[in-house]
């Protein structure tokens, strides 16, 4: 597979079969992912990978306070404005829309959201973390880190779902994990095979023209 198919290739996968993923085969993805781009190398990201019974004591962990804690961080900015506003609000409409879900069901839309809490099935958790001291430019390096890794789980045939959602449980999360109290937790990721005949799964996000985003300047 070229990177060009795999990109075109990974989408945001909300439901998983249970079959498991080896553990040699993770240990290879996390670890080729590694050769990501990090000012200054600096390679800010620590990650945390568990399955099977500690994957399970910490979804019944969480599944146990739904409320969730007082979040690591924001994950959109208050009073979302355009066209970040409409952005955000087409993609829920077209992934409820997937699932049959109507816009005035919120006790539906609620219980989807909290199928992050189960990493939706996935047979892998990922949690990714960093210093509390780094900065923007850091996270942002965590985040090529996390997208060099769903690439390369699309060549494996693997699927992922990247879940800032765990923002809202750095506690939980943090004392599970044991991470230090100097480390934040940035995100966290499901990871397994696609349940390719699950009707969430055909969601493709749409995507603005090339000319909304973007312009070019001095080319033939």
């Amino acid at each position: 597979m070229n990177v060009s198919d795999a990109v075109a290739a990974r989408v945001s996968v909300r439901a998983f079969k249970p079959d498991p993923v080896p553990g040699a085969l993770l240990r290879d993805l996390l670890e080729k992912a590694h050769r990501a781009p990090s000012g200054g190398n600096l390679q800010p990201w620590r990650v945390h990978a568990i399955a099977g019974a500690p994957l399970e004591a910490l979804k019944a962990k969480v599944g146990a306070n739904l409320g969730g804690e007082q979040p690591e961080y924001d994950v959109y900015p208050e009073n979302l404005w355009d066209p970040f506003r409409t952005r955000r609000f087409e993609c829920g409409e077209d992934l409820y829309a997937t699932i049959g879900i109507p816009r005035d069901d919120k006790p539906a839309r609620l219980r989807q959201l909290f199928k992050n809490t189960q990493f939706f099935g996935a047979p892998v958790g990922l949690f990714f973390s960093l210093d509390r001291k780094l900065g923007p430019p850091q996270w942002s390096d965590v985040g090529m880190y996390m997208q060099t890794l769903m690439l390369l789980a699309v060549e494996a045939g693997l699927a992922t779902c990247a879940q800032e959602f765990w923002a809202r449980y750095p506690k939980t999360v943090g004392d599970f994990l044991g991470l230090p109290e100097d480390h934040m937790l940035f995100s966290g990721m499901a990871l397994g095979y696609a349940d390719d005949t699950a009707p969430i799964n055909s969601l493709r996000t749409r995507r603005d023209p090339f000319d909304v985003w973007a312009e070019m300047r001095g080319f033939d």
